[in-house]
């Protein structure tokens, strides 16, 4: 079989092929000074960080309570509390932020240019598509662990090259802190054991290499997983790893239940029968949608987070019942999680169809084109934070702005529609690989290909049936869809040459058999 294109690892190291090589050299030199500048004039018309109003107050109340648990997951407020110890002021977060973006952007893109060689256009492309891209901006910029999680999960991917095609212990000890670290950050991380196991199935080593390496990783999540729960347990009462889950699940059946006829509904166990009449009675009342424009949204997360609706409502008044109003508002969240996950299955199974149809459809358009969500808007539309956050960045006041007019970011209006059409170019590309038989050509590039895939896929799964799509969320597909695509095009292109060449010289040899033939006659 032919091998194809022999990695540079087995001719020079990947730190002469980043210094050394004077092309890379340049490129590295060139896209720190683009990013210095373009960063410079970004943060002189936001002088301030952006806030999700909600979640980013949430991040910073963990971090300055140093909790262990949180309505989110606790690793970027250990990450906010950690930087902290270093720089109060919000410029320094937010540009350490985009500079480990723009790092571990150009580590995963090297990384790739190390081990598959592709054309100097596909590199120069993708080069100046990461380095100048507007989305990597107002992500740093945002107090979220969205900007975190991308710098994990581009790090993570690079490592699993690494991986495949020159494993080290040292490589093995790395891809163990950063998939610890993004499990604490991000609940999309539960997916990644999965593909690095794959990613050590490939790679050419012992199986007790394979084992220990991927064990490594998988313990020290399964840590987090243990003290998590145990936390939880002391809180609440119940063993469980993510509340989170528990809400999302009913959120989701709600957006199916919704629809389900009157006549259709079927009883519900005792245990769920006030928390069910509760939902019923306000889809009842809300079909006027002029009136309550909150209904008109499909797949999304209002009914987990809207304290007037029956979710709060419901767990307000068991706590009252239970004459533990007092409770602090983390317990009485996290309580809820166990009946709100069990409920929201019940409905799930009850009404399948409506299910498929009412939530999984339209988050799979979402995911299809992530709309903007949050980033649409600096700091939520508004011009204020919270007293909190004020001290915590210290803030002269409350006050913060930008010197543009208006709070709307328009320059990322482009990118549900990128999203798009690269999750549609990218199955295009998967496809016609698969046509032409393409891991027949390079082993190495059809390994790649399969943990490329299997991110796509299985954050595909993952989005789509348990979470919800948006823009911020999809950052790493996105960017991941965009270089596969680039670097698959790039293959296609360079065997459509190959075979046009092999067809020239079996032309060129008919005709000079054919002169030869000729002659002698």
């Amino acid at each position: 079989m032919n091998q194809g294109n022999i990695t540079p690892s087995a001719e020079v190291s990947f730190k002469d092929f980043l210094f050394k090589d004077k092309r890379n050299r340049t490129i590295l030199i060139l896209a720190g000074i683009a990013v210095v500048i373009q960063w410079s004039v970004f943060k002189y018309f936001y002088p301030f960080a952006s806030f999700i109003h909600g979640d980013s107050f949430s991040y910073i109340n963990a971090a300055d309570q140093n909790l262990t648990i949180n309505t989110y997951l606790i690793g970027y407020s250990k990450f906010l509390r950690l930087f902290s110890i270093f720089a109060k002021p919000d410029i320094f977060l937010v540009s350490f932020q985009y500079l480990l973006i723009q790092s571990s952007v150009l580590f995963l893109l090297f990384t790739i240019f190390y081990f598959y060689k592709s054309g100097k256009t596909t590199q120069y492309t993708l080069f100046f598509f990461m380095v100048f891209n507007p989305l990597f901006w107002h992500l740093a910029n945002l107090v979220s662990s969205d900007g975190l999680f991308l710098v994990l999960s581009m790090i993570w991917l690079a490592l699993l090259l690494w991986i495949m095609h020159a494993p080290s212990k040292r490589v093995f000890i790395w891809h163990a802190a950063v998939i610890f670290i993004a499990f604490t950050v991000r609940y999309n991380a539960m997916i990644y054991p999965i593909i690095s196991a794959i990613a050590f199935w490939l790679s050419n080593i012992s199986w007790r290499h394979k084992l220990a390496g991927f064990t490594m990783g998988v313990m020290l999540c399964g840590l987090f997983i243990i003290l998590t729960s145990y936390e939880y347990k002391k809180l609440t009462g119940y063993w469980q790893y993510s509340p989170f889950s528990g809400w999302q699940m009913t959120n989701n059946a709600m957006y199916a239940y919704r629809y389900v006829d009157k006549s259709e509904r079927k009883n519900v166990p005792q245990k769920f029968q006030i928390l069910d009449s509760m939902i019923r009675q306000y889809f009842d009342s809300t079909r006027d949608i002029n009136k309550h424009p909150q209904e008109a949204l499909m797949a999304s997360t209002v009914y987990m987070w809207t304290p007037s609706l029956s979710l709060y409502k419901y767990r307000n008044n068991l706590f009252i019942k239970r004459n533990d109003s007092g409770a602090s508002e983390l317990k009485k969240w996290a309580s809820m999680g166990p009946l709100y996950k069990n409920y929201g299955i019940f409905i799930i199974k009850q009404y399948p169809i409506h299910y498929l149809r009412y939530f999984i459809w339209p988050n799979a358009n979402k995911y299809y084109a992530p709309p903007i969500e949050f980033l649409e808007d600096y700091n939520s539309g508004v011009s204020f934070v919270t007293e909190q956050t004020k001290r915590w960045f210290g803030y002269k006041t409350m006050t913060i702005k930008t010197r543009f007019k208006s709070n709307r970011v328009w320059i990322l209006n482009y990118f549900p529609i990128l999203g798009g059409v690269v999750n549609v170019l990218m199955l295009c590309a998967m496809i016609y690989y698969l046509l032409l038989n393409g891991w027949r050509y390079d082993i190495r590039f059809r390994n790649g290909l399969i943990i490329f895939g299997s991110i796509w896929i299985l954050n595909a799964a993952f989005t789509i049936t348990a979470s919800s799509a948006a823009l911020r969320f999809q950052s790493f597909p996105i960017t991941l869809s965009c270089i596969t695509v680039a670097i698959l095009m790039d293959w296609m292109i360079k065997v459509m040459l190959k075979e046009n060449s092999k067809s020239s010289d079996v032309l060129r040899n008919n005709k000079s058999t054919q002169l030869s033939e000729n002659a002698l006659a």
